[in-house]
């Protein structure tokens, strides 16, 4: 009897550290917490993606990006790279995006222009306070220190 109870609860001790485990993989594209994703990470990789596929469909290159910012939270994310062909002899503009998880995946809702004269592009002092007031939810925390 004694035998049964041990193995039922290693049993349950191991099938509740699963099921933790997934939980805490899902809620990573959602965390609470503001933070980088690091290299190499699934959540890093899908955003980038999207980034990717949208230099793509814009201007027609393969891209790698060099990422200066990327910060994420609350199912929104911020980047900030600087995009170049993979084999690093072609550099190009840099490139900031908002995004927005959408049925489980990243979606940019946001692609600013960075113009410097134009009151609704990147250069603008309050474009970050007007960003907010267009995306209400968006959590302060991801956006780039001004």
């Amino acid at each position: 009897m004694k035998k049964y109870n041990f193995m039922f609860i290693v049993t349950i001790v191991i099938i509740s550290f699963g099921m933790n485990f997934c939980l805490a993989k899902d809620t990573d594209n959602i965390s609470k917490e503001c933070f980088t994703p690091e290299k190499g990470t699934q959540i890093r990789k899908d955003i980038l993606d999207v980034l990717r596929q949208e230099v793509k469909s814009m201007h027609g290159v393969d891209v790698v990006f060099v990422v200066e910012h990327l910060k994420v939270q609350d199912g929104w994310a911020w980047v900030h790279a600087f995009p170049q062909s993979p084999d690093g002899m072609s550099r190009y503009e840099d490139i900031n995006a908002l995004f927005k998880l959408q049925n489980g995946d990243w979606k940019i809702v946001e692609l600013p222009c960075a113009e410097e004269e134009n009151p609704e592009c990147l250069g603008d002092p309050s474009y970050f306070l007007k960003l907010k007031q267009r995306f209400p939810d968006m959590p302060q925390q991801i956006l780039p220190v001004e």
